[in-house]
């Protein structure tokens, strides 16, 4: 049985629920997220920050914060079954509005291929999991950043060439 606009559509309105849910208590937590006296955020220890800063922040976090920070990636789990799906379903209704199977190829791809960035999410926060209870890190900051950007660009790429054919008016 083929899933029709409206059905994807209405998957799309949950996993955006669950998306801002999970965001707001994600969001909420970042001001509690501090080492030192000094505030660090998630896009950093994803995308920002040295290998040396990371591994700083992870053996100096006290008690508390690392808990706030655990009780973050743990949330982020949720969150991800929010994003991931949901960009699907915006691939997934763009393509039910294109006319040319080329286009609603790549769509279709770019829907499948949501389940490996999420996967580069997960892999990404186990990671992260791992270094606030041992905070040594190997070689493996390498793979780290090559998940995150993964997640990143295919989650990104996705979402924006799913809108640009939801808001167009011409159909192709």
């Amino acid at each position: 049985m083929a899933l029709r606009y409206n059905n994807w559509q209405s998957f799309f309105v949950f996993c955006l629920g669950l998306f801002l849910g999970t965001a707001f208590c994600m969001k909420w937590m970042e001001a509690d997220l501090r080492v030192n006296g000094e505030k660090f955020t998630i896009i950093g220890l994803e995308l920002f920050y040295s290998k040396q800063k990371v591994a700083h922040i992870m053996a100096s976090l006290d008690y508390r914060v690392q808990t706030i920070l655990k009780y973050h990636l743990y949330f982020d789990f949720a969150f991800m079954a929010g994003v991931y799906p949901g960009v699907a379903s915006l691939c997934m209704m763009a393509g039910k509005r294109v006319n040319s199977s080329s286009v609603k190829k790549l769509l279709y791809f770019l829907a499948a291929l949501q389940l490996l960035a999420w996967l580069a999410d997960v892999y990404e926060n186990l990671w992260l999991l791992q270094w606030t209870m041992q905070p040594f890190i190997g070689n493996e900051f390498a793979s780290y950043h090559i998940a995150v950007v993964v997640k990143w660009i295919i989650a990104l790429a996705a979402a924006t060439v799913a809108i640009y054919f939801l808001i167009r008016k011409k159909n192709i």
